[in-house]
């Protein structure tokens, strides 16, 4: 049976569980048909729950605090932004549900609330410094699913699905 040996210090580990506690440390013993995921840069092996019905290969909830959960959520509201035909943009205000899957990268499956800014299109790049619509005729809250692709050993992502409603 091949394994996986990576040692992963303690803190590491720990701070991984409490994004998901299934995830055990690399330098055990764990075969390779378990799900592999990363962690800003770390490997780790999700290993499911005794009795799951949990498949490898299979989408597994993360969360959505999670740092790539955020960057492919954004991606997904970059992508909306370039299709609308609003003057202003819109960004993030709540990612509801995330999942991921590790298909030739991760694809991650996102519910996000997405709120239009003051920003007007034409005049700002940056996301992160405009502030949400304070005048409620302007104010505007959109549902959307998103399905994120990334491949970082390439510089890749690609938007496969964006949805709001």
């Amino acid at each position: 049976m091949h394994c996986l040996r990576k040692a992963l210090s303690t803190s590491l580990f720990e701070s991984l569980q409490l994004f998901n506690p299934t995830f055990a440390a690399v330098g055990e013993e764990y075969p390779l048909e378990n799900s592999l995921r990363t962690y800003q840069g770390i490997l780790a092996v999700y290993v499911p729950p005794p009795h799951s019905t949990t498949k490898p290969g299979f989408p597994v909830p993360m969360n959505t605090n999670n740092p790539g959960v955020r960057k492919a959520a954004r991606f997904g509201v970059y992508r909306y932004n370039n299709s609308s035909n609003d003057l202003f943009l819109f960004k993030e205000l709540q990612i509801n549900k995330a999942m991921v899957q590790i298909v030739r990268g991760l694809k991650y499956m996102l519910q996000v609330e997405i709120g239009r800014t003051v920003c007007e299109k034409r005049q700002h790049s940056n996301l992160d410094s405009c502030k949400f619509q304070k005048k409620k005729k302007l104010q505007q809250v959109l549902w959307c699913y998103f399905e994120v692709w990334m491949m970082p050993w390439l510089h890749k992502t690609q938007v496969s699905i964006a949805l709001c409603h």
